[in-house]
């Protein structure tokens, strides 16, 4: 008899294919996670810079593995050699691997030449997190900034990556702007 309907065994994890298919979490799972992330970083901190570096420093961590799960399914590993194609790469790919959706803007510094923005009129990280008024402008974005700046690096771009809120007229609730600042090194190399 052939092993009709009977799953394949691998003798080990890293031989199972990677699946294509839709990978998606609850929004209500992912909300409860991140709250609990946010909760457990403000018990260990003593200000409101401190905590936004602490969920920097979390989704660092993802951003790196982000990149390194992209890179081998969507590239046949490999990586993005030019500033506006890993500029590009985080817009539509890695964003709407996150957030099921490509970012709202994507837009260069008018100031600086080597400052780029990433807006999203309402981060997901920031949709459901109400901040208390003694917080003043706390922003979940920092997680955000933290995934950003992990692909970045670890691409070989090194930035500097901040999350801002931005007034929106008519709007009460401000969008959220990721904000990249690249490196000297890439500005000499990469000119754009």
């Amino acid at each position: 008899m052939i092993g009709v309907g009977k799953a394949k065994q691998y003798a080990n994890v890293l031989d199972k294919p990677l699946s294509r298919g839709r990978q998606e979490v609850s929004l209500s799972a992912f909300a409860f996670l991140f709250s609990e992330l946010v909760q457990y970083n403000q018990t260990q901190v003593d200000n409101i810079a401190e905590l936004e570096r602490r969920l920097e420093d979390a989704g660092y961590a993802v951003g790196a593995r982000v990149l390194e799960l992209l890179c081998h399914r969507e590239k046949g590993n490999r990586r993005e050699t030019r500033l506006l194609g890993i500029l590009s790469f985080i817009h539509s790919t890695v964003w709407k691997v996150l957030f099921g959706k490509v970012a709202d803007s994507l837009e260069k510094g008018t100031e600086h030449e080597d400052e780029y923005m990433i807006s999203e009129k309402e981060l997901l990280v920031n949709r459901f997190i109400s901040v208390p008024k003694d917080m003043g402008a706390f922003n979940c974005g920092a997680f955000v900034a933290g995934i950003v700046k992990g692909v970045l690096d670890n691409a070989g771009f090194p930035a500097v990556v901040t999350a801002h809120f931005v007034p929106i007229e008519g709007q009460q609730r401000p969008r959220t702007t990721i904000l990249i600042k690249f490196a000297e090194e890439v500005k000499q190399v990469c000119i754009v």
